[in-house]
């Protein structure tokens, strides 16, 4: 299913002792890092529903480039990939030998939503802070993508904490010292959490993270299957420092530009350090439903893993932009053009767990 237009077709982190603003917010002492801070691992998942990816050779070509984002990262710290145990054997096949599989079944590749959020406290404690993954408002098949979370818990022996919620850890974006944004189309939304107001939302989200503020901007509802996260246009790079992806010159009569334009408004406004990078100005995947996100990377131990998409020059400047953020680290980019026609990126398809 195509994630975009469906209905119209780092510095260093101390993990020991809780900062005190966010121990004051969190019920349960836990929060969780900033993505920078130290990893123990990184979890994927494999993808195989054959509802959610008709076409075989598609398919073929989502698993090889979910390998070789999980094969990139192993190169830098640990992968855990979780697939049935019957979907092993091919997924051997693709994977690097670093790459660990564990048999929790899956349906589909995105584990920034289905997967565990996982948090710690100021002893050095882990948990993990349940958001419950719906498929995006019961808008795909998730009988097994809406155990993952649960089932990683179970197996590392690790607590789940309750949070009221249904959604998607890709739908809001944490600095890891206090500060959450998110679209309020992705959360306020009857098929997600229905009679819930956004400052119950925010209130539950606020907890869920160990966060003590945040900021909304509108986002743009039923016009994806995410009702447009966060994760694809703004991340934080540090506290209260943020990368954008906005388009050179906006289409007006786009809602996701519209929105674009207004959740960099609110961060400037917010007081931010809001940085821009332009989207590509060419594509090998020319389609409306494709997400070229540059935002959309993920910061492992030592290296970012993001997205290029031929353009040259552009590209150039998202790995330029990356390492003035990330200036300790290696910039890997990877073409993971099937995710971009999929609607989501290299974030979507990760899920870190800290060091604790």
């Amino acid at each position: 299913m195509k994630r975009r237009r469906i209905l119209q077709a780092g510095g260093a982190f101390s993990l020991v002792g809780l900062p005190s603003h966010l121990a004051a917010n969190s019920r349960s002492g836990f929060y969780v890092p900033p993505e920078e801070a130290p990893h123990q691992r990184t979890f994927m998942q494999w993808p195989v529903n054959r509802r959610v990816h008709p076409d075989p050779v598609f398919l073929d070509l989502a698993q090889q480039t979910i390998a070789d984002i999980a094969n990139a990262i192993s190169e830098f710290e640990p992968v855990t990939m979780l697939a049935a145990q019957g979907d092993h054997t091919k997924a051997k096949k693709k994977l690097s030998d670093k790459v660990d599989l564990w048999d929790i079944p899956t349906e589909d590749l995105w584990c920034r939503d289905a997967g565990p959020i996982f948090v710690v406290n100021g002893k050095g404690d882990l948990a993990v802070s349940h958001i419950q993954f719906n498929g995006w408002g019961e808008k795909q098949v998730n009988q097994r993508d809406s155990q993952v979370a649960r089932r990683v818990a179970e197996r590392l022996g690790l607590e789940l904490l309750p949070t009221g919620l249904r959604g998607e850890a890709g739908g809001v974006e944490q600095d890891g010292h206090g500060l959450l944004i998110a679209h309020e189309s992705s959360w306020v939304n009857d098929n997600r959490n229905p009679g819930l107001s956004r400052s119950e939302v925010e209130a539950r989200l606020l907890d869920a993270y160990g966060a003590n503020r945040m900021i909304w901007s509108d986002g743009v509802w039923g016009e994806d299957i995410t009702d447009y996260h966060i994760d694809s246009l703004a991340r934080f790079t540090g506290r209260n420092r943020v990368l954008i992806n906005l388009p050179d010159a906006p289409n007006m009569d786009d809602p996701f530009h519209i929105a674009a334009l207004d959740t960099y408004d609110r961060l400037v406004a917010e007081g931010l350090e809001v940085g821009v990078i332009p989207e590509p100005h060419r594509r090998r995947i020319d389609s409306i439903d494709f997400v070229a996100s540059y935002a959309n990377y993920y910061v492992c131990n030592g290296g970012v893993i993001a997205a290029q998409f031929g353009d040259r020059e552009i590209d150039k400047i998202a790995v330029d932009a990356l390492a003035r953020h990330y200036p300790d680290r290696e910039i890997v980019t990877l073409n993971v053009d099937p995710l971009g026609e999929m609607g989501g990126g290299i974030h979507c398809a990760t899920q870190q767990m800290p060091m604790a």
